[in-house]
């Protein structure tokens, strides 16, 4: 699970990018079963529009994660090496 970690952390636009791809087409594979008469392209706008909104949380939930990874690190930078001069 780390590895996966930090292969998202050095490559964030690459894993947003597919994770918008792959939303792209699970939607597209849910609406072409689920209804079959739709045309192609209120299909794709369907699909466009799911992967949004999903690239749209999945953004704010690693925004949150780096908060909160930037707030434990400074927090454990001063109880590691508090400098007091006597």
């Amino acid at each position: 699970m780390s590895s996966l970690q930090a292969w998202v952390a050095e490559h964030k636009l690459t894993s947003v990018g597919a994770f918008w791809a792959s939303a792209i087409g699970a939607s597209l594979a849910y609406t072409r079963k689920t209804a079959p008469l739709i045309k192609p392209s209120l299909r794709l706008i369907h699909a466009r529009m799911h992967a949004q909104a999903l690239t749209v949380a999945v953004l704010s939930g690693a925004a949150l994660l780096h908060y909160y990874d930037s707030n434990h690190a400074i927090d454990d930078d001063e109880k590691v090496s508090p400098t007091t001069l006597v």
